[in-house]
């Protein structure tokens, strides 16, 4: 397995880290507001004692305010009990997922998120950006870095419905691959810029202008 992540992002007012956990490598990212002291986690998928230690990298008591899953599969919230019980933080997920996570981890969801939503932690600000169709409720989070002589850059932390090379898993269902397409084209590449990070629930981090030359042969490949 590999270990937690030293390497600490400024995004502004904003700390960015992350872990690898579980057999699925899935990527955890914390948010941490320094000066607030308050922090939130992304996708807890599994080995609860180095989501521990991550936290406690962003802060020293390793507090934690609020967990975001992205969805409701089980690689992003197998250490979701045991964070809750740990942290007492409150967990807010996709309003068509959340019955699903509850089911799944014994967690109730204190907050659904709908298209359109503001998670605020501090510093820490996330547009709500529903993506549907590798999930009915998978949502990506935008984050927006102040930058001192251009416009703010945009982070999205997107789980699984975008990825390097693609968008996520729609099983093979022609009508969850157009809605899950659609949704990528509308909702963030016809918005955001090139600049844009993409920061997916495996593997490594891309940015909008790298894929969006892709665009066309994801639709005609349908996947």
């Amino acid at each position: 397995m590999c270990c937690v992540e030293q390497t600490t992002e400024t995004l502004g007012p904003v700390q960015l880290r992350s872990a690898v956990v579980g057999p699925m490598a899935t990527n955890a990212y914390l948010l941490t507001d320094p000066v607030a002291r308050r922090q939130l986690l992304v996708d807890p998928g599994d080995e609860p004692d180095r989501l521990t230690e991550l936290l406690r990298l962003g802060l020293p008591r390793g507090g934690l305010d609020v967990v975001v899953v992205t969805h409701r599969h089980s690689d992003h919230l197998g250490a979701l009990a045991a964070v809750v019980e740990r942290t007492r933080a409150a967990v807010v997920a996709g309003e068509a997922d959340a019955d699903a996570i509850t089911q799944a981890t014994g967690v109730p969801v204190r907050t659904v998120l709908r298209h359109g939503d503001v998670v605020e932690v501090g510093a820490v600000r996330l547009e709500v950006i529903a993506l549907r169709g590798h999930t009915p409720g998978s949502v990506a989070l935008a984050l927006l870095e102040p930058m001192r002589d251009e416009p703010p850059r945009t982070h999205l932390f997107t789980g699984d419905a975008l990825f390097p090379g693609g968008v996520g898993s729609t099983g093979g269902d022609p009508s969850r691959f157009a809605q899950l397409y659609s949704d990528v084209v509308v909702r963030v590449f016809d918005r955001f810029d090139d600049r844009t990070t993409v920061r997916p629930g495996h593997g490594l981090a891309t940015t909008l202008g790298d894929e969006r030359p892709q665009l066309r042969a994801w639709r005609e490949r349908r996947w």
